[in-house]
């Protein structure tokens, strides 16, 4: 992959392309949610999660705030509004010596936020399976 793996993560979130994102991460991928207790693991799983966290926080209000990137890793923080609560969280995202994404961790607050996210989610993982 040429493009530095930042740059093609906020343009994978303003495409929403699955293609891009299947690209994007590493066969063995690991993804932390900020309401599943144990890490999730493999491509298809993280694509999964990372889908359905697209479609819940990505609405308008959505935007990255501040960024903190390092040689192979990159901290992204974002902000964003649903239902009228605050929600400000934080990608943390690892790549390998390709430029593949090998470790994602979504870290949110207030509790409110935690909440309505956990909620949300659940719905969208569940009719993403009941499409399929």
């Amino acid at each position: 992959m040429n493009e530095h793996p930042v740059a093609a993560w906020h343009r994978i979130v303003a495409s929403r392309s699955r293609d891009d994102l299947g690209a994007w991460l590493a066969d063995d991928v690991v993804f932390h949610s900020p309401v599943v207790h144990t890490p999730q693991r493999g491509k298809a799983l993280t694509m999964g999660y990372l889908t359905a966290a697209l479609g819940v926080l990505g609405n308008e209000r959505f935007r990255y705030v501040r960024e903190i990137i390092g040689p192979q890793d990159a901290l992204l923080e974002f902000e964003t509004e649903i239902d009228g609560i605050v929600i400000n969280g934080v990608d943390l995202i690892r790549w390998n010596d390709a430029g593949r994404v090998v470790d994602f961790k979504v870290m949110v607050r207030p509790l409110k936020a935690v909440n309505l996210l956990h909620q949300r989610m659940a719905a969208m993982l569940e009719a993403m399976m009941g499409a399929r």
